[in-house]
């Protein structure tokens, strides 16, 4: 339970520094923005969609069709960003165009796509159930990988006619990724390669919370702390309950077949190396691995060099044929 009470404690202390900063000191305008709103600000167009899932739950997503100086002609490659535990579609917009992915993905000429999680603040609706019933929130990353991630997934390519995306996953969003990978291989035929984050998968060698300080980047753009700080989204408790647990739940993982690109930290205390190691030997189609010594947990979406450490690489291993990368060998 000391793991979950930390998370609990650290959403506490984050909304707590968020009204201090909020409080007669100049904000950033993207505070008081939507997701399309921030996306608009920075002069990208933008979609909004809503998604049913076959358990009721409605969805938001979030399209940046094209880049801002580069209109779409004819159809684009797809991409699809989701985001981490507690967060949401703006987790790959905080930043400025040069330093965001969603931003970068788009004016390197792909259609862009960010889902948002049952139960945060942009997904609160549902077909039967009100999100002050208990019947709403009795979900967790399970039914996100059962129930979210298929109905997003055949939204998108049905709206751009395409086969095929890549996927990218933020801690959770990875995470889920795998669960669903595994489990649905209709579905995972429909992923051209998975870019992983900073993945949680076993908990067994988490540190804990009580220091909200390892959770931040060491090189964070200060000016932007209270956009950050904004853009917590929530989720159900039945959630944390189950990321708590001491032994996880049973996945196949070595089933997950879809071309695995991952990135981790070395400083990451939610998804520690040794942590990452295991993973790393269950996946049977890993094609790249990059340790980034310095990073924890926030650095992967809102670290200053986050560009140069991760999306410029990410984003040309795209534009080139993953199926010809050799699958990692194994120690």
């Amino acid at each position: 339970m000391w793991w979950l009470l930390a998370v609990l404690s650290a959403v506490h202390l984050l909304g707590t520094i968020h009204d201090f900063f909020g409080k007669g000191k100049p904000v950033n305008p993207e505070v008081n923005m939507n997701i399309s709103e921030i996306i608009a600000y920075w002069g990208y167009p933008n979609e909004e969609y809503e998604v049913v899932t076959e358990d009721g739950y409605v969805l938001r997503l979030n399209r940046i069709p094209y880049g801002k100086n580069s209109p779409g002609q004819g159809p684009q490659p797809v991409t699809y960003l989701q985001h981490g535990l507690l967060s949401s579609a703006s987790d790959w917009i905080l930043n400025l165009p040069n330093n965001s992915l969603a931003f970068m993905l788009a004016d390197a000429g792909y259609d862009v796509w960010m889902g948002n999680s049952r139960g945060n603040s942009w997904s609160r609706k549902h077909v039967n159930f009100s999100p002050d019933s208990s019947e709403f929130w009795a979900f967790s990353f399970d039914e996100m990988a059962k129930y979210d991630l298929p109905a997003t997934i055949n939204f998108i390519l049905e709206m751009t006619g395409h086969e095929q995306l890549y996927y990218v996953g933020h801690s959770q969003g990875s995470s889920s990724a795998f669960i669903a990978f595994s489990a649905d291989q209709a579905l995972a035929h429909k992923v051209k390669a998975l870019f992983s984050l900073s993945p949680i998968t076993a908990g067994k060698h988490v540190k804990g919370l009580l220091n909200i300080v390892f959770l931040f980047p060491k090189k964070i753009f200060k000016s932007r702390l209270d956009v950050y700080l904004s853009r917590i989204a929530g989720t159900s408790m039945q959630n944390m309950l189950h990321w708590r647990q001491t032994t996880p739940p049973f996945y196949r993982t070595e089933d997950m077949r879809v071309p695995t690109f991952l990135w981790s930290g070395g400083n990451d205390w939610l998804t520690p190396p040794k942590d990452v190691e295991n993973l790393l030997q269950q996946l049977p189609n890993l094609k790249y691995h990059k340790m980034i010594p310095s990073y924890n947990h926030l650095d992967f979406i809102w670290g200053m060099d986050a560009a140069q450490q991760i999306y410029n690489e990410l984003i040309e291993i795209m534009k080139q044929n993953v199926s010809s990368f050799p699958v990692m060998g194994r120690s």
